[in-house]
């Protein structure tokens, strides 16, 4: 066989072997993920207290914005007793591995002179960015037991940022200046973690496979678990139940 011939033999071959079905390359087709997803839902047993007015009579500023009593957030759960504000997350199983904190901040609102969310949580070093959209003056005041603890005013319509950098579930947050205004703030070094919504649900998305200890905390009710073990692409539903104190 001549350079030529060879030559054009070489060329049949290469585009032949790149023609041919082969396993995902840098810039090809992505690899078939094998995230699993362990979801649910958190229910309170029993009769939801009542809950309670509160009272913003000492700052008119804050009263005048709400037409009707605003009520306490501590136990909400629905006529089905679905319950609001169980933070469920992760707490074993995911061993060794890190992951980046998002780069998109989590935003607190002091909004009608409450904390919205009234539970939330956010990653270690991720921005936690605290709104006051209202006409008179806040400060928020986390009291954490893992965390360096601070104290900020806020002016009116400001709003002003600040980290977490190790993990706690959860961090008692107060306002100084309006002593009804309480929420918590939850750190978590990894991203598989849920705050239940008005509905009781939860969703863990994305999980590698694995056997992983799944917690459900309540400001009020405590911590709930269970253990977990679960495949590529499976799904897996659980629930928490609580019960009255």
């Amino acid at each position: 066989m001549n350079g030529k011939r060879f030559l054009s033999f070489l060329a049949l071959t290469l585009a032949l072997w790149i023609s041919a079905p082969h396993g995902a390359r840098a810039g090809g087709a992505a690899a078939p993920t094998t995230g699993a997803t362990v979801r649910g839902i958190v229910r309170f047993d029993g009769k939801a207290p009542v809950a309670k007015p509160i009272s913003m009579a000492a700052d008119p500023v804050c009263a005048k914005q709400h037409a009707t009593p605003v009520m306490s957030q501590e136990i909400m759960a629905d006529s089905k007793g679905d319950l609001q504000n169980v933070i469920v997350f992760v707490s074993e199983g995911l061993g060794d591995r890190t992951f980046d904190p998002p780069s998109q901040p989590a935003v607190v609102e002091q909004k009608g002179c409450m904390y919205a969310p009234h539970v939330m949580a956010v990653r270690t070093n991720q921005t936690l960015q605290v709104v006051n959209e209202d006409a008179t003056s806040h400060n928020i005041h986390p009291t954490p037991a893992n965390n360096r603890e601070w104290n900020k005013a806020e002016p009116p319509n400001s709003k002003m940022e600040e980290t977490f950098a190790r993990e706690e579930i959860a961090i008692p947050v107060k306002c100084n200046l309006h002593p009804w205004m309480k929420s918590y703030i939850a750190v978590f070094k990894h991203p598989y973690f849920a705050v239940t919504g008005k509905d009781g649900s939860f969703d863990l998305s994305n999980l590698p496979p694995g056997t992983y200890t799944i917690k459900a905390w309540h400001e009020k009710l405590g911590t709930s678990m269970q253990t977990v073990t679960i495949g590529g692409n499976e799904t897996k539903e659980i629930s928490f139940v609580f019960k009255g104190m």
